[in-house]
């Protein structure tokens, strides 16, 4: 039996660099990738084995990024929000983001949050956005959540206990860097993984199918020997 690609989670790494190739500004590479998060949401969302699809769009670590280019992200963000919601209702796209919003701005904060809930009710793909988002951070908040209870904690009560419950099948990082950079890292436990050299703006669906025909072939043996 086929492997099924249910869910597909990508670090959109490269915005910056292909944006100072062209001799760019470096927000410009960040408009050119959300135009390449609404095309993979989009092709995503037409592929009924696909149930959930988590972008990695701002970490933890991100904060460190120049003061202006971390204001334009969070501008692009609200934006990308605003203007995709008719797109996720056509698409039967519900909107799910994982990570510590709270550091955001009530402005933001509140449009992540009537995304959310407008979208809620879409029963298609599930678009996860990982905003302020890091696993290692996520990890310690789901520990202290569980400090609580007197029984063992076991791997069932961490999962249900993290921002994103849901294991990983593939997991794809575009921008030539082969590392996992603290996204997803309890669900990747058995990921896929695919490195691209390809900057995340000049990726495409035709990419991603590719990558999803390689995954179907692969002998996923979960430490078993079948």
């Amino acid at each position: 039996m086929k492997n099924r690609a249910r869910h597909i989670a990508i670090i959109m790494d490269g915005n910056g660099r292909w944006a100072e190739q062209q001799g760019k500004k470096r927000v410009k590479g960040h408009e050119a990738g959300a135009k390449v998060v609404k095309e993979i949401t989009t092709y995503c969302s037409n592929n009924e084995d696909i149930q959930r699809l988590t972008l990695y769009a701002f970490s933890t670590e991100n904060w460190k990024r120049p003061r202006l280019e971390v204001e334009f992200l969070m501008k692009l963000l609200e934006k990308y929000l605003k203007d995709e919601l008719p797109s996720y209702l056509q698409n039967n796209v519900k909107f799910e983001p994982i990570g510590d919003t709270r550091a955001f701005s009530k402005s933001l904060q509140k449009t992540i949050k009537m995304v959310e809930e407008k979208t809620a009710h879409c029963d298609g793909l599930v678009q996860s956005l990982a905003l302020n988002y890091g696993a290692q951070d996520e990890i310690l908040r789901a520990v202290n959540s569980l400090k609580k209870s007197s029984n063992e904690i076991t791997n069932e009560m961490l999962s249900n206990a993290l921002d994103c419950k849901e294991d990983v099948d593939i997991l794809i990082r575009t921008g030539g860097d082969t590392r996992l950079s603290n996204f997803l890292l309890w669900q990747a436990a058995y990921a896929e993984l695919f490195f691209l050299e390809k900057l995340w703006p000049d990726f495409t669906s035709r990419d991603l199918e590719k990558i999803i025909k390689n995954f179907t072939k692969i002998e996923r043996r979960f430490g078993g020997l079948k």
